[in-house]
């Protein structure tokens, strides 16, 4: 069993950790511009159409509730779509214009230190110790190590602000809807949310007057299938599986495994460098989650034991 959940656990690595090169394979860059270039809002927005069909019809398979009821169900439908779904990924999909795949995966990575600033706000009975303000600070200086802003050209950095705004969107709609206690499944809520959150990039991408022209190329529509079927369908059933058997510290390190992943599938795929400034901000933000979870990573390998 045992090998059976790091199979999975690696599995779930490896793909959420490539999505990052199949966004950047999608989108291009400004010296050699993919199909969805200037739409990226509108190709996050097509992946969560065919995933959100896709997982409304799983939930509706394996669970006795495959729509929300009540107002709170809704509301943490409505958290999700706009956080989880339409701002991380919009703001994601957009940062990715201006940044490697492993760069924009190590920022994302700070998403459980986020979270967990997150839920000291917002949630009473979440406490950080002195140690765990340490660790949430150095996830912050990984952040600014990777970026390397320049005081006197911060325009040059915008595309890492935003893929760091992702990660406060999914931290923030993270903790936001744990605020709220139902009995709705967590399939038919991710469900849900994916298709909200589809509409909503639709509605940002026609704001944004994004377009495009033709039918995409061969490497753009594998991407958008790979995202849409791989990494959000299949990665999401993955994760959900894993949850239940790992609990939610463990499947945490997904987050400190995927950009290795993508390092690696950017590197073979689009010729993307792996920096220095890269590896040694995932190290400062892996270290600063390992601060802020110390005691519970105790805990979970003590039980293991």
């Amino acid at each position: 069993m045992r090998y059976r959940n790091l199979l999975l656990f690696c599995t779930l690595a490896a793909v959420w950790g490539s999505a990052f090169m199949a966004i950047k394979a999608g989108l291009g860059s400004a010296a050699a511009p993919a199909y969805f270039y200037d739409a990226p809002v509108l190709f996050a927005a097509v992946r969560y159409d065919v995933a959100g069909v896709l997982m409304l019809g799983y939930a509706a398979w394996v669970t006795d509730r495959w729509r929300p009821r009540s107002g709170p169900e809704w509301l943490v439908v409505g958290i999700g779509a706009v956080f989880l779904i339409a701002g991380y990924h919009a703001l994601l999909f957009i940062g990715q214009l201006g940044t490697t795949s492993a760069a924009a995966a190590v920022i994302v990575s700070l998403s459980p230190v986020l979270t967990t600033a997150f839920a000291r706000a917002f949630l009473p009975e979440e406490r950080l110790t002195a140690v765990g303000l340490v660790g949430m600070a150095l996830g912050l200086v990984g952040v600014v190590i990777l970026a390397r802003p320049d005081p006197g050209n911060l325009v040059g950095s915008r595309f890492e602000a935003l893929v760091f705004g992702a990660a406060l969107c999914f931290a923030l709609g993270s903790v936001l809807t744990r605020r709220f206690e139902t009995d709705l499944p967590i399939e038919t809520m991710e469900a849900w949310s994916m298709v909200g959150g589809a509409l909503l990039m639709h509605g940002i991408s026609l704001g944004l007057q994004e377009s495009v022209s033709g039918l995409p190329p061969l490497r753009e529509t594998v991407a958008l299938v790979y995202l849409a079927i791989v990494a959000s369908a299949a990665g999401f059933l993955i994760y959900f599986d894993l949850l239940d058997r790992l609990g939610p510290i463990e499947i945490n390190l997904v987050s400190y495994v995927a950009p290795v992943f993508a390092a690696l599938t950017g590197f073979l795929f689009l010729g993307e460098v792996i920096d220095a400034p890269t590896v040694l901000g995932f190290l400062v933000i892996l270290v600063g989650f390992v601060l802020i979870k110390r005691r519970a990573i105790r805990e979970e390998l003590a039980r293991q034991r």
